[in-house]
């Protein structure tokens, strides 16, 4: 039984049932009863089981939930949350969450508590209303909710119009398409207990804004997404980069419009290379300080390539980003604890191999995993700014993760940091995810 019919009203069925009963004793009945009346009778019946047969059926097309094993993303979206164009029509439900312990090493001053975290749940819902036209959402509770300094968000809310394969329209409030994990941040579909560092300082993800565009794929290899949204708001920069300038869907400041593209290409089968780029003003204009200054332009670029190989076991990953901020010095001075840098740049390698086929025949997966990091959101700073090298940060990531099934992972990771300036503690990370 689908999960659909499971949630019909249970009044439907005790009808169904009395009506099938009547038709299945109407052979001792047709004794007692003239054949004409009989005939009508039965007719009478037919007809109320066919009705009440074609009304179960169309409440199991709206409500039915997908019950697939296999995940496969779409349209750069997260294999979960893709679920919804896999349906005919009707509503469709999927999601993730994450549960983490941390623990902090070598800690000399920095006396960091160890944290236990219920990181995220996450809800996909979606409605197909037909071949052509998608409703998608991704609705996120993180750190267990608002009652322990938690929140709710809506991570991506959109509509899409499905023309062609080549060509689709999208709008709403949208992932930017930029690096792996900001559009398929699901913990399955990535290795650590914890996100890249250098694809949440750099790009900044999870990243959303409000705005419309394009996507498809060309030729089944070329994949391509174009998106016009609201720019950042540059009163959130500061030394640390460019995270803070996010506006994430709410009453978004869009003085200031950005365009973002992307394109990926499937060379051969398992090996995937593209790259993405973003451009657009950031000021907003904006006044503020204490002589109400208006903000410069600050036109914004970022830009990132990458490639990916899967088979035979083995997962590579490569990436390369930058971001440059034009004015950054005139902004400095209007907001003088910003400190913000005119370039970033940040670039991590990956691999890992699942072990588990070398002794056995099996669904599950258990993979060993490394990765290196090499990040700086100061690379560059505008004249009368000192460069702040704590910034300057290489990580070393090394740990296994294992699926017993393919929705559901277990992993624990060792963090090394190292900073050109400072000190910052080690980290032992274990995490347990799920997606459906």
């Amino acid at each position: 039984m689908s999960a659909g019919l499971r949630i019909l009203n249970g009044t439907s069925w005790v009808a169904l049932g009395a009506l099938l009963a009547m038709a299945a004793a109407a052979p001792s009945r047709a004794q007692e009863t003239e054949p004409a009346e009989e005939n009508e009778r039965l007719e009478a019946v037919e007809a109320k089981v066919e009705a009440l047969t074609d009304e179960v059926g169309r409440l199991e097309s709206i409500f039915a939930v997908p019950e697939e094993v296999a995940l496969e993303s779409f349209s750069g979206l997260g294999p979960a949350a893709s679920k919804v164009y896999k349906r005919e029509s009707g509503l469709s439900i999927g999601g993730y969450g994450e549960v983490r312990l941390r623990s902090f090493q070598n800690q000399d001053d920095d006396n960091e508590n160890d944290v236990f975290d219920a990181l995220r749940a996450v809800l996909y819902v979606g409605y197909k209303y037909n071949e052509k036209w998608v409703f998608n959402s991704e609705l996120e509770f993180e750190h267990g909710g608002t009652g322990g300094g938690g929140s709710v968000s809506t991570e991506f809310l959109t509509i899409d119009y499905l023309h062609a394969d080549e060509l689709n329209f999208r709008a709403g409030l949208l992932l930017i398409p930029m690096g792996f994990v900001n559009e398929i941040h699901e913990p399955t579909f990535f290795f650590g207990a914890e996100r890249p560092e250098v694809e949440k300082r750099i790009m900044p993800s999870t990243w959303r804004e409000n705005g419309a565009g394009i996507f498809g794929t060309v030729a089944e290899r070329i994949h391509y997404r174009l998106y016009a949204v609201n720019g950042f708001d540059a009163t959130g920069f500061d030394r640390d980069g460019l995270r803070g300038g996010r506006q994430k869907g709410g009453r978004a400041l869009s003085d200031d419009f950005a365009f973002v593209g992307r394109v990926d290409v499937d060379l051969t089968d398992g090996l995937l290379v593209g790259g993405s780029i973003y451009a657009g003003q950031s000021g907003q204009e904006q006044r503020v300080g204490p002589d109400n200054e208006l903000l410069p332009d600050m036109m914004t670029h970022i830009y990132e390539v990458h490639a990916q190989y899967k088979g035979y076991g083995l997962s590579l990953r490569g990436l390369w980003s930058e971001a440059f901020v034009d004015e950054a010095g005139a902004f400095n001075r209007i907001e003088e604890q910003a400190n913000l840098a005119s370039q970033m740049q940040g670039w991590y390698v990956e691999a890992a191999y699942d072990i588990l086929p070398l002794f056995r025949d099996s669904q599950a997966t258990l993979e060993p995993y490394f990765r290196f990091e090499q990040w700086d959101t100061q690379h560059k700073t505008p004249d009368g700014i000192t460069r702040d090298g704590s910034q300057d940060v290489d990580l070393y990531v090394a740990g296994v993760q294992f699926k017993p099934i393919p929705q559901v992972v277990f992993k624990v990771d060792y963090r090394h940091f190292d900073q050109r300036d400072g000190h910052r503690a080690n980290e032992v990370q274990a995490m347990v995810g799920y997606v459906f």
